[in-house]
């Protein structure tokens, strides 16, 4: 049974992204529990050199919201990065949601072959759609939720292999 680029994409990404806000949720009320302000937490970071929990945040929703976009042959709509809180992060999260919920499945399936370019710092890098999702928005999706996950469980925060995989679903 093949799958299809669409069924290895958007729902993936819809799933990552409810988890993503399961993890900062047990997080935030982890944080409560010890007194401590939640919205403190978007400044977390594992060493200096590297970006705080609210860039973790957006830069997930930015791999799933344009990724989907990409793998459609649209335009990603550009976000503004400026959530200073949980709840403006909850807030990017939904709305991403509805971004990638709204990509039509006819308009990804097939995209195998398209050619994307990303325009970076270092240069331009080049994917057909498959390895544009398999070797680039998936595992940056996943490192950035990741590194989230790795930051509230260095707090502390009550978090297990379950809230990653299955989020909001995950037995009590």
């Amino acid at each position: 049974m093949a799958i299809s680029l669409y069924q290895a994409s958007v729902p993936v990404f819809v799933r990552a992204l409810h988890n993503l806000r399961h993890i900062l949720e047990k997080g935030a009320a982890h944080a409560r529990q010890r007194g401590v302000d939640p919205d403190s937490l978007l400044q977390l970071r594992l060493i200096d050199d590297m970006l705080p929990l609210s860039r973790q945040v957006q830069i997930a929703c930015d791999m799933a919201k344009n990724g989907a976009a990409r793998l459609a042959g649209q335009e990603p709509m550009p976000l503004a990065d400026e959530e200073a809180t949980l709840d403006q992060l909850y807030a990017r999260i939904a709305r991403t949601i509805e971004l990638v919920e709204a990509v039509e499945a006819g308009k990804v399936d097939g995209s195998e072959g398209r050619e994307i370019v990303l325009k970076m710092r270092s240069g331009e890098m080049r994917f057909n759609g498959q390895d544009y999702l398999l070797k680039f928005v998936l595992p940056n999706l996943y490192f950035h939720v990741t590194t989230t996950y790795a930051l509230l469980r260095r707090e502390g925060a009550p978090l297990g292999k379950m809230d990653f995989i299955a989020g909001p679903d995950a037995p009590a």
